[in-house]
């Protein structure tokens, strides 16, 4: 028998050292199902990481009009635009995120610069180069992001063991007269809440921002305003569910912050790959055509447009967690207030990627849902909160979700003899 290819828990998030108690994990295969048939009360649930593979079959039926054909002969050059601050960005991509934004109304693109990268990750690591390079402090800058903030902040922050950054913590906390990078996180990541900067002006010290605005669409919150921040970082995979085309943007008001971010990507990778750029400005394109046409009375349904959809997904999953939650007082959710949005023309509350679990009991959550559930969570000391909290995904396939909320809902005795 051929032995399976599997991922043991400390791989991507996870950095501990597996328990005793937890098996390898298998892989997921290349449509997102799992390696094994089913899951069961002997199998573990993993809500660990945010995959985004909940919109999945909304994109199944747009597979023929999502369809990209690249000859042999095209994109062999590393230039796209040598007019262009980011000379490595395809124009058609340009274009198509500045028509995503201008339809949902959640950024400001005029008079501002894009920057491409692989993922926001990267993007996120030039915006620190850019903001301290440019700093007049002669010592590290401090980064810091009010808890619970997102667990890989830290790690990405002092991967490089930079001499010109460092982690320095939660941002409700941080008090001293040096310079320092506010990372505002809205939504934020992990729970969900709608953010402003925290950092007192009173401390002296020279203050930048960088607004991660990576939960900022129709789907998950209410679209309030238009954002128009120094420096703002969104990412295609949780717009859109397309994680594996790793790419990002970064909206930046200041050229040379523009150009400085670009050359650390230009240092790091050389430019993001042309055909993942390619992909992505194509099914922006199919999104947003799908609304025109809906204007124009081509399309019959409005369940047909994707944030309609998408929008309609998370409220379920919410609707349905909470639900449980009632009847299970060992765990509770956070309730979100209502907003008007600007793109839905109606009143409605947040729909997290994530939602941030409590346990009632005083208890370890994440250890909890691991040994008593079987269920593999983030716990809250990763995020600089009290480990009675966890964070777990609910961009997940529904059959991991209903596993998931079968398990919460039933007597905890059973799994306690």
């Amino acid at each position: 028998m051929e032995s399976l290819i599997v991922a043991d828990k400390t791989s991507l998030y996870h950095n501990t050292t597996p328990s005793s108690l937890v098996p390898n994990l298998p892989l997921n295969n290349k449509d997102g199902s799992s390696s094994t048939s089913s899951t069961t009360f002997n199998s573990y649930i993993n809500l660990d990481q945010g995959d985004p593979v909940v919109f999945k079959e909304y994109w199944r039926k747009k597979s023929e009009e999502c369809m990209v054909v690249i000859k042999g002969c095209e994109l062999l050059s590393y230039l796209s635009d040598l007019r262009s601050v980011c000379w490595f960005m395809m124009p058609e991509l340009r274009d198509a995120i500045k028509r995503l934004h201008a339809l949902v109304g959640n950024a400001d693109t005029n008079d501002m610069y894009i920057v491409v990268g692989n993922g926001s990750t990267q993007l996120f690591q030039a915006a620190l180069y850019a903001l301290s390079s440019s700093s007049s402090s002669d010592d590290p800058i401090n980064v810091v992001a009010a808890a619970p903030y997102y667990s890989e902040y830290q790690e990405q922050t002092d991967i490089l063991r930079s001499g010109i950054h460092k982690w320095g913590g939660d941002a409700m906390k941080y008090d001293k007269n040096e310079a320092y990078i506010e990372v505002v996180t809205s939504p934020n990541n992990p729970d969900g809440s709608i953010r402003g900067p925290v950092v007192n002006s009173k401390c002296g010290g020279e203050g930048k921002l960088v607004h991660d605005l990576a939960y900022y669409w129709p789907q998950y919150t209410p679209i309030t305003h238009m954002a128009s921040h120094d420096l703002m970082l969104f990412t295609f995979s949780k717009c859109t569910g397309h994680a594996g085309s790793r790419i990002g943007w970064a909206i930046v008001k200041d050229k040379e912050i523009a150009k400085k971010m670009t050359k650390f990507i230009q240092m790091s990778s050389i430019g993001v790959s042309k055909e993942s750029q390619t992909r992505v400005a194509k099914i922006i394109e199919v999104l947003c055509d799908s609304y025109k046409n809906f204007k124009l009375g081509g399309l019959s349904k409005e369940s047909e447009l994707f944030f309609e959809h998408s929008r309609r997904l998370m409220m379920e999953r919410w609707e349905k967690l909470r639900e449980v939650t009632k009847q299970n007082s060992d765990f509770s959710v956070p309730k979100f207030p209502q907003a008007y949005c600007n793109f839905t023309n109606e009143t409605s509350e947040t729909y997290p990627a994530f939602a941030w679990l409590k346990c009632n009991k005083d208890e370890d959550c994440e250890s909890y849902l691991e040994k008593k559930l079987k269920i593999l969570v983030r716990g809250g000391n990763r995020f600089g909160s009290d480990p009675r909290y966890a964070r777990l995904s609910l961009l997940g396939k529904d059959d991991d979700f209903g596993e998931f909320l079968k398990r919460i809902s039933i007597d905890m005795n059973e799994f306690r003899h």
